[in-house]
């Protein structure tokens, strides 16, 4: 048996405050179903009928037996709405994100910080930037996947997609977990590109107002999943994820940092913005292309981008060796 109640905000004993209808299953002898609109439709015409108040009735239903908590989810995921569920919202639903949950609140108690992620559709309290979206932070991770995107490999897939995750296998769960420890290295990084960006449009030696950069709309705010960041202008959520790939030629196939990231991090970001994307996103912006994500697409910019973190990194290699040499024939004399 179900239950189907509307409550009233009147608490007090004397008046009327709550009514309660029985949903009856077939095996008991009832023919009403599973509990959906009409039974609330019901409910209210019963509460009419008995001289409730209606304009403080609010429903609330009761699942007694019959379904097991899985299923209840997955009825009022895909029941009683006219607009579609979001796959996102079901695989939160299965508990597919509770890995990353665990990984950023624990994450959240060393940097003593706050990140605001959606992760279901209408969630309460959750922004709508697209950055915050929780299948950026796959996407993010996705990027500095260096064994699964490897353009020096003959596998079809040379650069990380920019599109959604649909769902999330054992082995998808598992491969994703293997990235966490580099996720904050992955929202460090678009930390400081949407820093670099403001510097470049705020310049005071520039002309108030124009901004000379594809995609970049100085109207709009752009919110960062970490809360300690907020922009005052909008970017397409992709727009740094060509600059984070690059980052993956610094990793070994256990992920770990070749060099040490502290080393090398905040100049090649620069390295690449002044040399590469910059120039790229004048060029955009001349051309008339200002198409959002769609240019942070194009795959000719990853693969420039990719080929010139190889050359950084063996020019960064090249140095540490000669001064090593250095440093030995220096102990000799």
């Amino acid at each position: 048996m179900n239950s189907l109640a509307l409550e009233f905000s009147d608490k007090s004993n004397r008046n009327k405050t709550e009514l309660e209808l029985e949903i009856l299953e077939a095996q008991e002898g009832g023919s009403d179903g599973i509990i959906n609109g009409g039974h609330t439709v019901l409910a209210f015409e019963q509460a009419r009928n008995y001289k409730y108040d209606l304009s403080k009735a609010r429903v609330k239903v009761t699942i007694h037996i019959g379904l097991s908590e899985d299923d209840a989810k997955d009825i009022a995921l895909a029941s009683n709405t006219s607009a579609p569920v979001d796959a996102r919202s079901k695989v939160n639903a299965r508990g597919d994100y509770k890995f990353l949950k665990q990984f950023l609140f624990q994450l959240e108690r060393e940097q003593e910080t706050k990140f605001r992620i959606a992760y279901y559709q209408n969630q309460s309290g959750a922004p709508k930037s697209p950055q915050c979206n929780v299948n950026h932070l796959i996407k993010l991770m996705n990027c500095l996947d260096r064994n699964k995107y490897n353009p020096d490999s003959n596998s079809r897939a040379k650069h990380p997609p920019v599109s959604n995750t649909p769902s999330l296998s054992e082995a998808e769960r598992q491969r994703l977990s293997n990235l966490l420890p580099l996720l904050p290295k992955a929202l460090w990084i678009e930390q400081r590109l949407f820093k670099t960006i403001e510097e470049h449009i705020t310049n005071p030696r520039r002309k108030k107002g124009i901004v000379d950069l594809a995609s970049i709309d100085p109207r709009k705010n752009t919110l960062l999943p970490d809360s300690k960041y907020s922009f005052g202008f909008g970017a397409p959520a992709d727009i740094a994820m060509p600059i984070i790939a690059s980052y993956r030629v610094f990793l070994d196939e256990q992920y770990n940092w070749i060099i040490p990231f502290e080393e090398f991090a905040e100049d090649f970001l620069q390295h690449l913005w002044t040399n590469y994307y910059k120039k790229y996103l004048v060029s955009e912006k001349l051309a008339g292309n200002t198409i959002g994500s769609k240019i942070c697409r194009n795959p000719e910019i990853w693969d420039s981008l990719y080929v010139c973190a190889q050359s950084y990194l063996n020019q960064h290699l090249m140095k540490m060796v000669n001064s090593s040499k250095r440093e030995k024939l220096t102990l000799a004399n």
